[in-house]
């Protein structure tokens, strides 16, 4: 495997695999040259598994699979991954066939429904064709992917004792989308007696949680100090302090959520009754 390093290269370990534990994703890369370099780049520092945003969706598979091809590495040597994302309307046996041809495989290492509406007519009925596809070969392991915290970690905890190995994917979100949060000061306490950086602390946090880190950039440096996170050694309370945060955070989006609907709901309503007025209609 070219250029290994320490760190986040390890793997996790699930019967008759085992996953690399951090992952490069395609997702806001988009398409042409640029896509395909920074794969390359990836790649050329130490990232061997690509993939989970590698996805039909983000309609980038064919410069990802330029990018695994260029790297001359051995297809056993990388793991991949991609998403069943109901692109132009294809099902899910069409749809591996037509990623397969992007990517330039005959298999990907794991192929993941993309998200719960895609299961159509309902989940039953969806994984028995994904399993379809595992005993074809096409698919080594096959997955199912939820959202929201207070729901995921549930399934993380059942997940590492029958396991099963979960995926963090978006993992540096509190960090990159929603700053200013309850998760900031956890982060930087931890980091700053570190001597690391807030994001090496939150997947190191993922890291310690028993799932496969999911994490993107166009930088060279960003990519090789999230490698480094794995080195990075969090007590019981580092990981408590930021789990409580955590769902800290979801609970205030959620609020923010609520009231943002209200607002909208209280905004229309006073639309309604004022052009009921207008044309004098009572509406009480």
């Amino acid at each position: 495997m070219a250029n290994q390093k320490a760190g986040f290269h390890t793997t996790i370990d699930i019967p008759g695999t085992s996953i690399p534990s951090v992952a490069f994703g395609t997702w806001k890369l988009g398409q042409g040259q640029q896509s395909t370099d920074h794969v390359e780049q990836a790649i050329s520092i130490g990232f061997n598994h690509i993939g989970e945003y590698t996805a039909q969706a983000y309609r980038n598979e064919s410069e990802a699979g330029i990018a695994i091809r260029e790297s001359g590495l051995p297809r056993e040597d990388l793991y991949i991954t991609t998403k069943f994302s109901g692109r132009d309307g294809l099902d899910i046996e069409t749809s591996i066939q037509n990623s397969l041809d992007y990517l330039g495989l005959k298999y990907v290492d794991l192929y993941l429904i993309h998200a719960p509406s895609l299961a159509v007519p309902d989940i039953p009925t969806a994984w028995a064709k994904m399993e379809k596809l595992r005993e074809a070969g096409l698919a080594k392991r096959i997955y199912f992917q939820p959202y929201i915290l207070s729901t995921q970690m549930p399934i993380v905890e059942y997940g590492n004792k029958y396991g099963i190995v979960s995926e963090a994917y978006s993992v540096l979100t509190p960090l990159t989308s929603q700053p200013g949060g309850p998760v900031d000061k956890p982060l930087q306490k931890i980091a700053s007696r570190l001597n690391s950086q807030p994001e090496q602390v939150l997947l190191a946090w993922a890291k310690s949680k028993g799932v496969v880190a999911v994490t993107a950039s166009t930088k060279k440096e960003r990519l090789e100090g999230y490698l480094a996170a794995g080195d990075l050694e969090l007590t019981a309370e580092d990981i408590a302090a930021i789990d409580a945060a955590g769902l800290a955070g979801e609970s205030r989006l959620t609020l923010r959520k609520v009231l943002r609907r209200a607002a909208y709901i209280t905004l229309v309503g006073g639309a309604v009754v004022a052009a009921c007025t207008f044309m004098g209609i009572r509406v009480l």
